[in-house]
């Protein structure tokens, strides 16, 4: 729930705290860590010290050194540093008001903390009850939100949980550091509910492609995530690579994490049982990441945010790998009454969040924390975001079992206060935490958790967006002759956002642990659940910055649409989402406008496709001074395959002989560009109103390709979104280098209408491969669901080429030349090992990129020897279902065929924009089914009826 925030520069170990070395710091005898004398000079909490005490405090200190709550009831008139951490002069009061009091040095430090917009969400909580309020009945979401993660249940035993978090200001600052610890706190989300982690994604945005600090901030962010994941043996299965100039100064740095667990092993945070003892289990703390959730995460970024460095967290990946295994044994032991994972704001979140969800309370030691500094105060203690930590309730009884697993696993464990009940008649209990003997804190926890104050942000439309929405790309000239076409279609998928990815991903293990079924750059990762009966989950990640700039509403609901398609042209059955909704400074009417209509269309578009928000994460002040970025929802989609056998790939298929696949579009092509990666790519022009989306239609499809993978109808199925079908058609082509040849339907023919049905971004599509023999059986399934289906091609596997007939051919060598080029020749092949070397001090960096030599020392598994995008590269077989399903005929049945756009000429008409959303009837399109050697009555055409859909 609250995002790990993050901070760099690893500052060096100093001698250890004395209390860290002693018997409550490291595995050994259970210790009482509460019940002791309390020294004579300890102050009675809540009661002030008399005058003659107060007045024998030194002029720059406290006594002992630390602030305490008598102290503070003694010293009312105190200045504090209130606004410099952030917090409002009407939020300082309330906190005075709280407490009766002036907060401590301590209290003010985690009230900031705790209350930041990082972590109290108050400016977005009023918007974000529509995930509850407008959620659809589900019966598999065993934790939503308020948890640390969403868990769904896929099988009487089994039940996976997944989050997507951000990282965002951090990994600009130090882009390592803050990328990789990103990863890893979104881990410990995962593990808090009692999974294994299993795998991870990263959606990524940074400025424009060719700008110096994208050069700076890129490789360091691949790398760090790269490092991390790689070191925990997490494969990286998907995510997103974009490049926009609104992330320039402010990249996006999102993380998600999926795990497994059994249903009975599910944990939960509350810090039940007066009596039962507070374990502080993982690394020692220090003081990187003191601040990150209010000095970073909820701030906007400035000249002097550069000098934020020690807001930066340092992560340890090998320490990681301790805590999980170290945490998994605790849970199968059932030693753990409740856990925590510690981030953003350290402690404090863990000691308050634990006791306000059990209504109790806690008195801790705060000397027993293990230090890496031994000159750190109470408050830096408490703030201290430095990772790989959890924090475990356990019953005395079972403490010394807990030492005992934690020795085992090398990972430092110490008991450091007790669970404690609530006052007789007083209500919940309260938070105690003292410091050598001396109380610095005495606070309801549940005035940090949930008192928090709420705003109800001013909101109002960008004044820029009623001309900014009129601005049409439709009216921008476009390629209207085959040679432009073919210049378009080679520009285009060399374009940083459309270009091969595969110099960012070959950084990353994606076949670890050897469950992955399908990875980058597949449409969806594929993760197998269970080895005896091949229960599988599919996940991606999805979102368009330009969409929501154009209408945040609807924008919301395309990345839902895009993320949801994603996982069902897998084969898949969509069933849970999370988000991350990335975001400029809420106190811009304007951003929160944006803010609200985005969530609103997230909500409503859940509702339509049935499928519940598990949870996610909010990231305001996403700008560099008064510049925000897009607003970016980011949205992940979780599907459920009963068996990963079934899946579909997104690659052309090898066939044998003279055999070859029918290529069909599924859906309705309409003249949408606006918002589109050709408008920007070609005219850097953003205008107009993005893409139709009919979330009916995409449930239809999504129920379509499942039904349609189950008996083996498909070879494989590629969504239609960024770049268009051509986009597609290359991608798909060159998966496995297969070629194929396109014929254009009717009404798609003339003038730049072949532009246009390459091109489009229209939603709700996808394009299908299906085996020769399958096609009437599958085209009367697609007339049964009501889904548009048009016959445009066949795969070619001897050719070795694109051909889309009377336009243009081109060899798949210049179009993996084309297409592969763009990063290595942005970043060089030598900018991560670069970054690595700069990050970690290495003198000589390995000349060779990361991961160049990880199939030496670490064998790649083939996780399924059908799987043609198995990691051993074997060559496509069809399927079991595909080999058993029954032939049903050459012969493809008449449908239903898309049509969106009328005829045009050398450029845009008035009919072309205005009257685009008017259907016409297709023409019969001759397409070639076989390669062209093969006999002329092999042929087929596209058929359409008198029942085609409308194209607006």
């Amino acid at each position: 729930m609250i995002e790990r925030s993050e901070v760099m520069g690893q500052e060096p170990a100093l001698a250890d705290h004395p209390s860290a070395s002693g018997p409550a710091a490291r595995p050994g005898p259970a210790v009482d860590p509460v019940r002791q004398p309390a020294p004579a000079e300890q102050p009675v909490p809540g009661q002030a010290v008399p005058v003659s005490v107060a007045a024998e405090l030194p002029v720059n200190g406290y006594p002992g050194g630390v602030d305490t709550v008598s102290n503070a009831a003694a010293t009312p008139g105190d200045l504090q540093p209130y606004a410099e951490l952030g917090l409002r002069d009407d939020e300082y009061d309330q906190i005075r008001q709280i407490l009766g009091r002036r907060p401590t040095q301590s209290e003010l430090a985690m009230y900031s903390i705790m209350w930041s917009e990082h972590c109290s969400y108050k400016s977005s909580k009023v918007h974000l009850r529509q995930f509850g309020e407008k959620a659809p009945p589900s019966d598999r979401l065993l934790a939503g939100i308020g948890e640390n993660a969403g868990v769904i249940q896929i099988s009487d035993q089994l039940a996976v949980t997944f989050k997507v978090e951000s990282h965002n200001h951090p990994s600009f600052v130090e882009p390592h550091q803050g990328a990789a610890t990103g990863v890893g706190g979104i881990v410990r989300d995962i593990l808090a509910m009692g999974a294994r982690p299993v795998a991870v994604m990263d959606p990524l945005r940074f400025g424009a492609a060719d700008h110096p600090d994208t050069a700076r901030v890129l490789p360091g962010v691949v790398a760090g995530i790269g490092t991390y994941g790689n070191s925990l043996g997490l494969p990286n299965i998907g995510g997103e690579v974009v490049f926009d100039a609104s992330y320039q100064g402010n990249p996006l740095v999102n993380a998600l994490c999926l795990g497994v667990l059994p249903v009975q092993r599910l944990q939960n945070k509350a810090a039940a049982g007066p009596g039962n003892v507070v374990v502080l289990l993982g690394a020692k703390t220090g003081r990187d990441g003191i601040g990150g959730v209010s000095v970073l995460a909820s701030a906007t970024f400035d000249d002097g945010s550069a000098q934020r460095r020690p807001s930066v967290q340092v992560g340890d990946p090998f320490m990681e790998k301790l805590l999980i295994e170290a945490c998994l044994e605790l849970y199968d032991a059932g030693l753990v009454v409740g856990i925590q994972d510690l981030g953003g704001a350290g402690l404090t979140c863990a000691l308050t969040e634990t006791t306000a969800a059990a209504g109790t309370g806690m008195r801790v030691l705060l000397e027993r924390v293990p230090l890496r500094e031994a000159s750190m105060q109470p408050h830096e203690i408490l703030a201290s975001e430095s990772q790989e930590r959890m924090l475990l309730i356990v019953a005395p009884e079972k403490l010394d079992a807990v030492l005992r697993i934690a020795e085992k696993w090398g990972v430092p464990a110490s008991a450091i206060g007790e669970v404690t009940g609530a006052p007789e008649g007083s209500g919940p209990g309260r938070l105690l935490v003292t410091w050598q003997g001396h109380t610095v804190v005495d606070v309801p926890p549940g005035s940090l958790v949930d008192d928090g104050p709420v705003y109800a942000r001013p909101m109002r439309e960008p004044a820029d967006l009623i001309l900014l929405q009129a601005d049409r790309a439709e009216t921008l000239p476009r390629p209207a002759t085959a040679e432009a076409l073919r210049e378009t279609l080679l520009r285009m998928i060399a374009s940083p956002n459309l270009c091969d990815k595969t110099w960012v991903t070959e950084q990353y293990d994606r076949y670890v642990l050897g469950n992955t079924v399908l990875a980058q750059p597949e449409d969806a990762g594929v993760i197998r659940i269970d080895e005896r009966s091949g229960l599988g989950v599919a996940i991606s990640v999805d979102g368009n910055g330009r969409y929501a700039r154009l209408d945040p509403y609807h924008g919301a609901k395309l990345a839902l649409a895009e993320a949801y398609r994603n996982v069902a042209v897998t084969g898949a059955k969509p069933v849970a989402v999370t988000d991350c909704l990335n975001f400029g400074s809420p106190e811009d009417p304007g951003v929160m406008w944006q803010f609200a209509e985005a969530v609103r269309g997230l909500a409503d578009g859940c509702a339509e496709l049935g499928i519940p928000v598990t949870g996610g994460n909010v990231s305001f002040y996403n700008q560099t001074g008064a510049a925000a970025i897009h607003p970016t929802p980011v949205v992940g989609v979780l599907g459920v395959l009963d068996d990963v056998a079934q899946r579909v790939p997104m690659g052309f298929a090898r066939t044998t002989g003279a055999d070859h696949d029918l290529i069909f579009v599924l859906g309705e092509t309409r003249l949408e560009l606006s918002g589109s990666e050709w408008a920007w790519v070609t005219h850097e022009h953003l205008g107009g109103v993005p893409p139709k989306v009919d979330l009916a239609a995409e449930r239809a499809l999504a129920e379509l390709i499942a039904e349609a993978a189950r008996v083996g109808h498909l070879r494989s199925a590629h969504d239609l979104s960024d770049g268009g079908l051509a986009q597609a058609l290359v991608e798909s082509s060159l998966r496995h280098g297969v070629g194929a040849r396109i014929a254009l339907p009717d009404g798609f023919t003339a003038g730049s209408m072949p532009f246009v049905f390459l091109f489009s971004e229209s939603a709700g599509r996808a394009m299908v491969a299906v085996p020769r023999g399958h096609e009437k059986a599958f085209t009367a399934l697609c007339v049964e669901r009501g889904v548009p289906w048009t016959l445009i091609g066949v795969t070619d596997t001897a050719g070795n080429e694109l051909e889309i007939r009377d336009q243009f051919t081109i060899g798949l060598p210049e179009l993996r030349t084309a297409h592969s080029a763009t990063l290595p020749s942005l970043f060089g092949e030598g900018a991560a090992t670069l970054a690595e070397a700069v990050a970690t001090g290495t003198s000589t960096p390995d000349p060779a990129p990361i991961g160049a030599d990880r199939g030496a020392a670490e064998p790649v598994v083939d996780t399924d020897p059908a799987d043609p995008d198995a990691a051993d590269g074997s060559e496509p077989v069809q399927s079991d279902a595909a080999a058993s399903a029954p032939a049903v005929g050459p012969e493809a049945a008449a449908g239903p065929a898309a049509v969106a756009a009328p005829d045009d000429t050398a450029g845009p008409s008035p009919d072309d924009t205005a009257g685009a959303g008017e259907a016409t009837p297709a023409a019969s399109a001759p397409v070639d089914v076989a390669p062209s050697t093969a006999a002329a009555d092999q042929e087929a055409t596209t058929r359409t009826d008198a029942g085609d859909r409308p194209t607006d």
